[in-house]
């Protein structure tokens, strides 16, 4: 009964803008949001507005994820002021380039290579945007001489500028860094379907470092709990955000039944705690930075348009074909109709068709996982139910009609996927980004098929 101009009205409403002017610290020390999005980015994705933000462009993580499914996202991250300045406390957006390369170097590099680069020993070429060596006062890409650097020769032992006392943690983010991410409706009008109104924001930040030796015991603590039926309690507060004992804290707001935000419950705050230190997969707790486009063409804002269906990390095939592989659809239920009906012929995978967005082919994420104008308006509907009735509690995902592929009631102890081959134990967040012709269009970042079907 929701009619395509109500869709339309609602999704171009920004429910932001006028929202974060009037923000006050709840209880006098919660965060406020102070990314100005009228301000905008310049070329390299640094926020106009002078705060620090940098727009980051990512592989969205496979599924829930995914634009076809419901949202579409974007990511920011700050990292704190002395990353952002020089040795004399000057502002120097070289050095701040610099340190972001650093960390962005850090968070990709296998287990094994890391150990090794944090010795001073040579790693694979890292390409990162080009940056002023005279400007960093260090030679990032090794050749002796102090000029432009378009490669990362080794990881440093410590970063630079004002933050050169801090050593590089392998993996690990310094403390102070800073994630701003918001979930969005879908727009068939926009760019990348990148809606205007907001379903949530959401803000995290690395309160406090914990060394690989502490996050081990915790890891170990947390598996030892489980086992006894423990169920662990993350301290915090609605409005001023909740701490995890790995040293991050997190605080989201979402719409309420006006479609205003709001400060997130109790409860529904716990939904992302779940994933961000909940499962393994993660590095360092996130999800979108490992996931960054190599390069420049990673420092802008986000769009699928150019990146192609890359690897995971010790694979050949691209992560989106793997996922609908071995899920046997396009989403965690099975549900997404679209995706079946592209992709699948009786429930076998068109993998010739899928690869055309594999490195080197001629289609891109936005032509695989973007969904039809018909899909999109449909998903907005039911999401707008969901925020008319605020239901968040029985999920927020964008359910267009029951989902057939569900369990009414578990009475089996075991998933019975070991017995019937389907558990793998391959997963990683990083991605092969390849070199040469396969990276073609993480480099370029020129949208290919900015186009809706």
């Amino acid at each position: 009964a929701i009619t395509r101009e109500a869709v339309d009205r609602w999704v171009r409403t920004d429910n932001y803008g006028a929202w974060r002017r009037k923000q006050k610290p709840a209880g006098g020390r919660g965060y406020v949001p102070d990314l100005d999005f009228d301000a905008g980015f310049d070329e390299a994705g640094f926020d106009r507005g002078g705060r620090g933000w940098r727009a980051l462009r990512y592989v969205p993580f496979p599924g829930t994820f995914w634009p076809t499914n419901g949202s579409t996202s974007d990511v920011f991250i700050r990292l704190p002021l002395a990353f952002r300045s020089d040795a004399r406390g000057r502002l120097s957006r070289e050095v701040y380039k610099a340190n972001l390369a650093v960390v962005e170097a850090s968070l990709k590099l296998p287990a094994m290579i890391a150990r090794h680069t944090a010795k001073g020993a040579a790693m694979p070429d890292f390409p990162m945007e080009a940056i002023d060596e005279r400007a960093v006062g260090a030679d990032l890409d090794g050749d002796g001489k102090l000029a432009v650097a378009s490669r990362l020769y080794r990881l440093p032992e410590r970063y630079f500028g004002a933050a050169a006392t801090l050593p590089v943690a392998p993996r690990l983010y310094p403390p102070g860094t800073e994630f701003f991410h918001t979930v969005r409706y879908l727009d068939p009008a926009a760019p990348g379907f990148m809606a205007r109104r907001m379903k949530e924001v959401r803000y995290s930040r690395k309160f406090k470092m914990e060394g690989p030796s502490r996050l081990a015991f915790l890891a170990e603590e947390e598996v030892d709990a489980r086992a006894r039926g423990v169920v662990r309690v993350t301290p915090g507060e609605p409005g001023v955000g909740y701490a995890n004992e790995r040293g991050w804290l997190y605080l989201g707001w979402t719409e309420d039944a006006r479609g205003r935000l709001r400060p997130q419950t109790h409860e529904e705050q716990r939904y992302c705690l779940g994933c961000h230190g909940g499962i393994g997969v993660t590095r360092d707790n996130s999800f979108a930075f490992p996931r960054k486009l190599p390069g420049p063409a990673g420092w802008r804002a986000q769009s699928l348009a150019g990146m192609a269906d890359y690897p995971s990390l010790g694979q050949t095939r691209g992560h989106v074909r793997t996922y609908f592989e071995r899920v046997g659809g396009g989403d965690e239920f099975r549900a997404n109709r679209e995706i079946a009906t592209r992709f699948f012929v009786d429930g076998r995978l068109r993998t010739a068709l899928v690869d055309e967005a594999a490195p080197g082919g001629t289609r891109d994420l936005a032509w695989l996982l973007l969904p039809g104008p018909e899909r999109a308006y449909d998903l907005n509907r039911a999401y707008m139910l969901v925020v008319r009735e605020q239901s968040f509690v029985r999920g927020r995902e964008a359910v267009v009609e029951p989902p057939a592929n569900t369990h009414e009631r578990l009475s089996n102890r075991e998933t019975e996927n070991g017995a019937a081959g389907r558990v793998y134990l391959d997963g990683t967040l990083l991605l092969d980004f390849g070199t040469g012709e396969q990276a073609r269009n993480a480099r370029s970042g020129v949208p290919s098929t900015e186009v809706t079907r």
